[in-house]
């Protein structure tokens, strides 16, 4: 999508709007509740406020259904795409709990992730999650009008390598604004001045996700979640962004 002079005013405010739901649903991620609750919190904050959420009902390329809840729930080993609402589970003190949605608003999506910690935690998880929302950080640097996709790829894999975890190279980012997935893709390695040229006005999602181990992963009997094929633990973050000449706007940022 190339956002035009009255898509960036929706878009903004459906990022401003998406960033406040997640921030609810992470502080609501405590030891104890469920992710059948945490779903239906999103899904209320999101109809309430006019909005509609995006990943019910929608299929992805391969996939053989619809995806069923409103929002991502993902565990420890699960990357992503972890579903709240089949059988649902309650979070325990120490897990890392990843919270993926898009919000459809005014006929416009953005796409959000977070990666929180329930209770305190240990001090290796806490220095997975800093390691990937800096990974995050430095991809959204790089993008900028007349970059190319591989510099945010190679600004990803350089933390990533730098910090020492394993870079989910399976999955990635990707365009969005019109539906949940667009073109162009984007990888969370690769080389820097390659790959497709980003325009000003472009809206795209950036979501680098580390591991403690493995950087594979594979796909459950759900045919949705993703785990590390090792069990190690993961996390992910990500951020729409609206490409401009200089530095990118970030628009699911509180």
């Amino acid at each position: 999508m190339i956002a035009t002079k009255d898509d960036i005013p929706i878009v903004r405010e459906g990022g401003r709007r998406l960033a406040h739901i997640l921030r609810a649903v992470a502080e609501a991620t405590v030891p104890g509740v469920s992710t059948e609750a945490l779903n239906a919190l999103a899904e209320k904050l999101i109809r309430d406020g006019g909005d509609i959420p995006s990943l019910i009902g929608y299929t992805p390329h391969g996939a053989k259904r619809p995806y069923p809840a409103t929002i991502c729930i993902s565990f420890n080993e699960e990357v992503v795409h972890g579903i709240p609402n089949e059988h649902p589970r309650i979070v325990q003190e120490g897990d890392i709990v990843g919270l993926d949605c898009v919000v459809t608003h005014k006929g416009l999506l953005v796409d959000s992730a977070i990666t929180v910690i329930a209770g305190k935690g240990d001090s290796e998880a806490k220095k997975l999650l800093k390691a990937t929302e800096e990974a995050l950080m430095a991809g959204i640097k790089a993008a900028r009008g007349g970059a190319h996709v591989g510099d945010v790829s190679a600004a990803i894999e350089a933390v990533g390598v730098k910090r020492g975890y394993g870079i989910v190279y399976e999955l990635g980012g990707h365009g969005v604004g019109n539906s949940v997935h667009e073109e162009p893709y984007i990888p969370n390695v690769g080389d820097a001045g390659k790959g497709e040229e980003l325009v000003p006005g472009m809206v795209i999602a950036i979501e680098p996700m580390f591991t403690e181990g493995t950087p594979k992963v594979k796909l459950m009997p759900d045919g949705y979640t993703f785990v590390t094929k090792d069990g190690s633990r993961a996390a992910h973050f990500e951020h729409t962004i609206l490409i401009t000449d200089g530095p990118a706007e970030i628009l699911t940022k509180l």
